[in-house]
């Protein structure tokens, strides 16, 4: 059995979360975030590395994968990242490389079905489920794949996650990139619902992505957890969040947290990996307001990482 890992260094602070505090601690976050020092405003890097943008099926709404590549066609992003799902199409090997053969996007990453309400999506063996979906991966021609830690109760898959992603990635060839998530909490306490944890600060992963939202959700430092992540940061998921309790998935800008400064570091520091815009559109009124979102999410990432000319 592999060793647990000595517990992180924690880079989020503790949110008021009674039902009474709950506009004082929208506010102390909104103070927080407002301290945050400005990386170089005015200052325009470009990354002598390609950084490729791109759409998750996740930001559109219905989430099908064909809906997907339209829409990234159309407003001009770079690729995709398809979630699978219990959606047969998020699995046909066939029809996404059709998808890629005819608006011309690659796919640039899969997020495996590692949600709390995708236990038996594709197999029920959550090894296996890393294994199919990295070979999913290899024959659409994506080189990542995203995934969450486990949950405490999920046994063996849980104890030996960080050995055992290391192995299948060293296995299929693909990278295997786990996502940062928040605590989960209950009245005023904490409950520590992953294994080995939230954050992967701490934790010896090869490839890490970080998500805005998450990280909001979380109360983390973006910016210097981005900075202490760099040498493992993989993948960049492209959002904001205001810093409730609730997972937001905001239009980049929107929130509260240092988006375009993170994004400008990672173009002064010559970082190589994808950007994926990863929002929620879903309760929007109509198609037309999705795109303006949608849009809007692709300049905010053209702009801070200097790709505009």
């Amino acid at each position: 059995m592999t060793p647990r890992a000595s517990r992180p260094r924690r880079t989020f602070r503790k949110a008021l979360t009674t039902p009474n505090s709950a506009r004082a601690n929208s506010r102390r976050h909104r103070e927080y975030f407002e301290r945050v020092p400005v990386y170089e405003h005015g200052v325009r890097h470009v990354s002598d590395n390609q950084i490729r943008l791109g759409l998750s099926t996740s930001s559109v709404y219905p989430m099908t994968v064909t809906t997907c590549f339209d829409t990234a066609a159309r407003l001009g992003y770079e690729g995709v990242e398809i979630m699978i799902t219990n959606s047969a199409e998020t699995q046909d090997v066939d029809f996404i490389r059709s998808e890629v053969q005819r608006t011309g996007l690659p796919v640039l990453s899969l997020h495996a079905p590692t949600l709390l309400f995708m236990p038996r999506v594709m197999t029920s063996d959550h090894w296996e489920k890393l294994r199919i979906t990295c070979r999913i991966a290899a024959e659409v021609g994506a080189r990542t794949v995203v995934l969450h830690p486990p949950f405490r109760w999920q046994g063996d898959y849980a104890r030996n996650f960080v050995t055992g992603v290391r192995e299948i990635s060293e296995e299929t060839g693909i990278t295997l990139a786990v996502e940062n998530m928040y605590p989960w909490r209950a009245g005023i306490r904490e409950v520590q619902v992953y294994l080995p944890d939230w954050n992967p600060i701490g934790y010896d992963y090869d490839a890490v992505t970080f998500d805005f939202s998450h990280a909001a959700t979380a109360g983390m430092n973006a910016l210097e957890a981005v900075q202490e992540l760099f040498g493992r940061l993989h993948h960049i998921h492209l959002t904001d969040g205001a810093g409730s309790l609730k997972d937001e998935h905001l239009v980049p800008g929107r929130g509260h947290m240092p988006v375009a400064e993170v994004l400008q570091y990672l173009a002064k520091e010559n970082w190589s990996g994808d950007v994926v815009v990863e929002v929620n559109t879903r309760f929007t009124t109509s198609s037309r307001k999705r795109e303006e979102m949608l849009i809007e999410s692709l300049e905010f990432a053209k702009r801070h990482l200097g790709m505009h000319d």
